[in-house]
C-alpha cells in the first residue's frame, strides 16, 4: 500500500469478482473502473434487472420465460441475494482491520462506486436487458489479429511473446512435440473440414479416461477432421488414435476457429471461447462443467447458435449424433453467422469502445453524469415503499372516512323517516 500511495494513479482498475480489489482502491482514495470478465447477470452493481424477462445467475432460464420460470427466477433472485450477502460478509474483518471506524465502506455501495463497469459479452451472445450509461460491452476485447495455421513449432514461437497469460508449462511441453503441419492435415479432409475440441485451461482434470474413450470413439465416426486439445500425457494407453483425429497439448484456438475449413466447435463453454466462436462464426456443441459454462450455453442454444450436453452424460453414440446433427443443419451455422455480423458491425471495436471511455471519464473529472440518482437513494425510495404506504393508508382513510360519512347519512335518514312515521 505504500508503494502504491507513492504511484501517481489517476485512475485503477479493478476485476469484478476479486472484491479486495474494490478494497485497495477505495483506500487509495482514486476513482476506479471495473472489468466483468463474465456476463454481468452473476453479480450485481445496480443495473436493473426485471425478473419477468432477466434471468438470476445459475437459473438456467432464457429471457422468454413462461409463468413456471418467472416463479423459479423470483425464488432464484432470493436465493442468490442470501449467498452474495454472506460472500460479502467475510471481508468484514478485512474491511475492520484496514478502514477506521465511521470511514468503513460497504462492500456492496462499492461496486456501484465504480466509474464504469466494462463487461466481457455484447448482444450478440446475451439476452436484451436494460443497461445503465456507465456499463459498457466489450466482448471481444481478447481479440488479436488472425494468423495463417501454422506448425506448431512456429505458432509457439509466435504465441509465446504474446500471450503472458498462456501456461509456460503446456508451452514446453508442447515445444517438445515433432512439427505438426495443421494445414497439411486439415487438407487431407478436403470439403469434409474438421472440428476443433478445445476445453480451456482448466477442464483437464474432468476428462475422466472413460470420458476421453467415448469422445474419441465419437469423433473417429465422423468423416471431418478432428483438431483435439488433449493433454498426451493423460491419453488412455490402450486406445489407438483414430486416423481421423489430432491431438495436441496446445494449439493457436482463435486461428483455427477462423480457419474457412472449420465446421463445428466442441468447447466446455467458457466466455471467450464462445465469444471467439461467434466472432468467427462457428457453431458449438457445448460440454459444459462448472461456473458460468452452463449459463452461457443456455444463451448458446437460445440464440441456436449450437446444442449442449452434459459432460458426464456423454457417450460416443450421443456425442456423435449432436455433432452430426449441428454440422448437417445449416440452422445453426446461419444463425451463428447472423451472430458474428451483429458483433462485427458495430461503430466501433470493443478495445476503441474501453479507450474511448476511460478518456472519457479522465477529461471529465469522472463518471457522476452517467449513474443514476437511484444509487444515492435508500432502498425504500428507490422502490417507491415510502409512496406506496402514502397511498394505501390515503386509499384506507379515505374508505374508512366515507364509511363513516355514509353511516351518518344512513343515521339520519333512518331518524328522519322515524319522525314522518310518527
Amino acid at each position: 500500500m505504500d508503494s502504491l500511495n507513492n504511484e501517481n494513479v489517476d485512475l485503477v482498475f479493478v476485476e469484478g469478482f476479486d472484491f479486495c480489489s474494490f478494497l485497495i482502491a477505495e483506500k487509495l482514495e482514486k476513482p476506479f473502473v471495473a472489468i466483468l470478465p463474465t456476463s454481468f447477470d452473476a453479480l450485481e452493481f445496480g443495473l436493473p434487472s426485471p425478473l419477468s424477462y432477466v434471468p438470476v445467475f445459475h437459473s438456467l432460464l432464457t429471457d422468454r420465460m413462461d409463468f413456471w420460470g418467472r416463479v423459479k427466477n423470483v425464488l432464484t433472485f432470493f436465493s442468490f441475494s442470501t449467498i452474495q450477502r454472506r460472500i460479502y460478509s467475510t471481508f468484514d474483518n478485512t474491511i475492520k482491520e484496514h478502514f477506521t471506524e465511521g470511514c468503513r465502506p460497504v462492500l456492496s455501495h462499492l461496486l456501484r462506486k465504480a466509474e464504469l463497469w466494462f463487461v466481457n459479452s455484447d448482444f450478440a451472445f446475451d439476452f436484451a436487458r436494460p443497461l445503465l450509461p456507465n456499463t459498457v460491452y466489450v466482448g471481444g476485447l481478447m481479440e488479436k489479429p488472425i494468423e495463417p495455421v501454422p506448425q506448431i513449432t512456429d505458432a509457439l514461437h509466435h504465441y509465446q511473446g504474446n500471450l503472458p497469460l498462456l501456461r509456460q508449462s503446456a508451452i514446453t511441453e508442447a515445444s517438445g512435440m515433432e512439427e505438426h503441419d495443421l494445414e497439411n492435415f486439415i487438407a487431407n479432409f478436403g470439403d469434409a473440414g474438421f472440428v476443433l475440441v478445445a476445453f480451456g485451461s482448466t477442464l483437464d482434470t474432468y476428462e475422466s479416461q472413460e470420458v476421453l474413450k467415448n469422445m474419441h470413439s465419437a469423433f473417429a465416426h465422423l468423416p471431418q477432421g478432428v483438431i483435439w486439445k488433449c493433454q498426451s500425457s493423460r491419453w488412455p494407453k490402450d486406445v489407438h488414435l483414430a486416423t481421423n483425429v489430432k491431438i495436441m497439448d496446445w494449439l493457436p484456438q482463435s486461428d483455427l476457429l477462423a480457419h474457412p475449413s472449420i465446421r463445428l466447435f466442441v468447447t466446455h463453454g467458457g466466455q471467450n471461447s464462445v465469444m471467439e466462436a461467434i466472432r468467427h462464426g462457428v457453431p458449438m456443441v457445448g460440454l459444459p462443467v462448472n461456473g458460468d459454462q452452463h449459463g452461457n450455453m443456455v444463451r448458446v442454444v437460445a440464440k441456436n447458435y449450437g446444442v449442449v450436453m452434459q459432460l458426464n452424460q456423454v457417450t460416443a453414440d450421443t456425442l456423435e449424433l449432436k455433432m452430426k446433427q449441428v454440422i448437417e443443419d445449416k440452422r445453426y451455422k446461419s444463425a451463428v453467422v447472423a451472430g458474428s455480423v451483429i458483433l462485427h458491425s458495430q461503430p466501433l471495436s470493443a478495445k476503441q469502445r474501453l479507450v474511448g471511455w476511460i478518456d472519457h471519464i479522465l477529461q471529465t473529472g469522472g463518471a457522476a453524469h452517467l449513474k443514476p440518482y437511484a444509487f444515492q437513494q435508500p432502498w425504500h425510495e428507490q422502490y417507491l415503499i415510502d409512496v406506496f404506504v402514502f397511498l394505501l393508508g390515503l386509499t384506507l382513510g379515505t374508505v374508512w372516512l366515507c364509511g363513516k360519512l355514509l353511516g351518518v347519512v344512513a343515521r339520519w335518514l333512518c331518524g328522519v323517516r322515524k319522525v314522518k312515521m310518527t
